[in-house]
C-alpha cells in the first residue's frame, strides 16, 4: 500500500494544451479517478490554462494527495504569476476556487490508496479516452432513456407539459455539449496541429467518414528531428472507428521512435512492419513517410502502399510523386527506395489519404480531379488549401471514408 501522508508535492511545466491534458489525465488515472472525474478534472484544469498557453507562457501544474481520517483527498494546483484569470472557476466542469495566482481543485480519492506510478503507467492515452468515451456513451444512453421515459408521460397526460418539455431541451442542450467537448478532446489529443517551422507551411484538414464514428485510421504525426529536418507520418490503417485509430496510433509511435533513434528512413516502414505485427496479426496500414529540409528545400519521401503525394510548383506545373513499397501488414512490408524532390519556394506539397480520391467510382478520375483541384487552389493561404480540397473533391460521395488531406508549401 502507498503512504499518502509521505507522498510529495509533484510539479511539472507544460507549454501546450494537449501536453497539459495529456499530464493531468495521467495524474487522475495514477490516483484511480473514476472516469467521468478524471474527464471533468482534465477539462477543467485545460480551460483555465488556454489562454496562458495561447499566449505562449508556461503553466505549473502540482498535485499533493493529502491523507485524512473521513476522506483523503488530491490537491492539484494550476499556477501561472502573470495570469489575469479570465475564467469563472464556478462555471468549470469540476468547479475549483482561487489563491491570487493559482487555481484550486481538490478531489476526493477512492478508499484504497493509489498505486504506485509503474503499475498506472499501462494505461496508454488511447487507452484512458476510450474509458472516458465508454462513460459518456453510457451517460448518454441513461440520458436518451430517461427522455424517453418523459415522452411516455407527455403521452399519457397534459398536465405539466411545458415543463417537461422544458426540462428535456435543457437536458438534451447539456448532452449536446458534453458530447461535442468529449469530441474534441479526443480530436485534440489525437491530431496534433500544424507546427511552426521557420521556411515552411503546414496545414491539416480531417473528416471521418460518419458522425457516429468521430476518429477513424486515417491519422498523421508530424515533428522536427535534431538536425531541424521535418518528419511528416500519414498512415492510412485499415477500419473504422476506434480500433482502426488504435492501429493507426500505434504505427505513428512505432514511426516516431524508429526516426528519433536515427534509422534510416528507407528501412522504416519495414521496421514498423517487424515491430507491431507479433502483436498484432489483423493490422493492416498504408503509410508515407516524408522529411523536408526547410533550408534547402530538399524532400525524401518513404511509401508503404500509400497514395503518392502531389507536387504543385508555382507556375501551375504538377505531378504525383510515386515510389513503390508495401504497407504495415502486407507481405514484404517496405519502401522499395527512397524518392529525392526539391521544393523551390512558393511550390505546394498535397499528401492525403484514398478518402480524398475514392469518394466515386473511378479512383483515376478522382487523382485527375485532386491533381486541378491542386492546381487551381495553390495560391490560396496555406491553411485553406485542405478544406477547400477536401470541399472540391466531395461534391459527389459515392463511398464514403475517412479523409485527410495535408500540405507543406516551402516560403518565399
Amino acid at each position: 500500500m502507498t503512504d499518502r501522508a509521505a507522498a510529495p508535492t509533484q510539479r511539472t511545466t507544460h507549454r501546450s494544451p494537449a501536453e497539459l491534458r495529456t499530464a493531468v489525465r495521467a495524474l487522475a488515472a495514477s490516483f484511480r479517478l473514476p472516469a467521468e472525474l478524471r474527464t471533468r478534472l482534465t477539462m477543467s484544469v485545460a480551460r483555465v490554462a488556454e489562454t496562458e498557453l495561447r499566449a505562449g507562457r508556461p503553466i505549473t501544474l502540482e498535485s499533493t494527495p493529502e491523507p485524512a481520517a473521513s476522506e483523503p483527498t488530491l490537491t492539484v494546483r494550476l499556477r501561472a504569476p502573470r495570469a489575469p484569470w479570465t475564467v469563472p472557476v464556478e462555471a468549470l466542469p469540476l468547479p475549483a476556487r482561487r489563491e491570487a495566482d493559482t487555481t484550486v481543485w481538490r478531489v476526493p480519492l477512492p478508499g484504497q490508496a493509489p498505486p504506485p506510478a509503474a503499475e498506472s503507467a499501462g494505461d496508454s492515452p488511447v487507452e484512458l479516452l476510450e474509458e472516458e468515451l465508454r462513460v459518456a456513451v453510457a451517460r448518454a444512453d441513461a440520458l436518451e432513456s430517461d427522455r424517453r421515459r418523459l415522452t411516455h408521460e407527455l403521452d399519457e397526460t397534459n398536465s405539466g407539459v411545458l415543463a417537461l418539455y422544458v426540462q428535456l431541451e435543457e437536458r438534451d442542450e447539456q448532452l449536446r455539449r458534453a458530447h461535442g467537448q468529449m469530441l474534441r478532446e479526443l480530436e485534440d489529443a489525437l491530431r496534433p496541429a500544424p507546427m511552426k517551422v521557420d521556411g515552411l507551411e503546414l496545414a491539416i484538414h480531417y473528416a471521418p467518414a460518419g458522425t457516429d464514428a468521430p476518429t477513424g485510421g486515417d491519422l498523421y504525426d508530424w515533428f522536427q528531428l535534431p538536425d531541424g529536418t521535418v518528419h511528416i507520418t500519414v498512415v492510412d490503417a485499415l477500419g473504422h472507428g476506434l480500433t482502426s485509430t488504435r492501429s493507426a496510433l500505434n504505427v505513428t509511435h512505432a514511426v516516431r521512435t524508429l526516426a528519433l533513434e536515427g534509422h534510416p528512413l528507407e528501412t522504416i516502414v519495414a521496421r514498423t512492419d517487424a515491430i507491431l505485427l507479433p502483436y498484432d496479426r489483423e493490422l493492416m496500414a498504408t503509410v508515407l513517410l516524408v522529411r523536408i529540409d526547410p533550408v534547402s528545400g530538399r524532400v525524401d519521401l518513404a511509401n508503404g502502399s500509400h497514395p503518392p503525394p502531389v507536387l504543385v510548383t508555382e507556375d501551375g506545373t504538377a505531378r504525383f510523386l510515386e515510389v513503390r513499397g508495401r504497407g504495415i501488414g502486407y507481405p514484404m512490408a517496405g519502401s522499395e527506395r527512397l524518392w529525392h524532390e526539391h521544393l523551390a519556394p512558393g511550390d505546394l506539397l498535397v499528401l492525403y489519404t484514398d478518402g480524398l480520391t475514392e469518394s466515386r467510382r473511378d479512383p483515376y478520375e478522382g487523382e485527375r480531379r485532386l491533381v486541378s483541384a491542386a492546381v487551381r487552389h495553390r495560391h490560396r493561404p496555406t491553411d485553406e488549401i485542405p478544406g477547400a480540397l477536401a470541399e472540391e473533391m466531395h461534391t459527389v460521395i459515392l463511398h464514403p471514408d475517412d479523409t485527410l488531406a495535408l500540405t507543406v508549401r516551402r516560403s518565399r
